[in-house]
């Protein structure tokens, strides 16, 4: 099973190849080469350093409050 996190784009790098992505205050380099399209602002799911697919803002703040009742669950 594969779990993506999302992220929020911070900036665009590299001709559209890598992208700056904060993801709850954690700023990381990410490969955003398979998002066609791609914006500053926009929400990425982003596995092994690879954005895999744009979401919505609504959608990445559902996973994030997930993660956080996961996390919670188990301290």
């Amino acid at each position: 099973m594969c779990l993506g996190y999302p992220a929020k784009v911070i900036e665009i790098l590299e001709n559209g190849k890598k992208a700056i992505v904060d993801y709850l205050g954690l700023k990381k380099t990410v490969n955003v080469s398979l998002i066609k399209e791609l914006a500053e602002g926009d929400y990425l799911l982003i596995h092994s350093g690879v954005a895999i697919e744009k979401i919505d803002e609504k959608e990445a703040e559902e996973i994030e409050k997930l993660f956080g009742e996961v996390r919670d669950a188990n301290s």
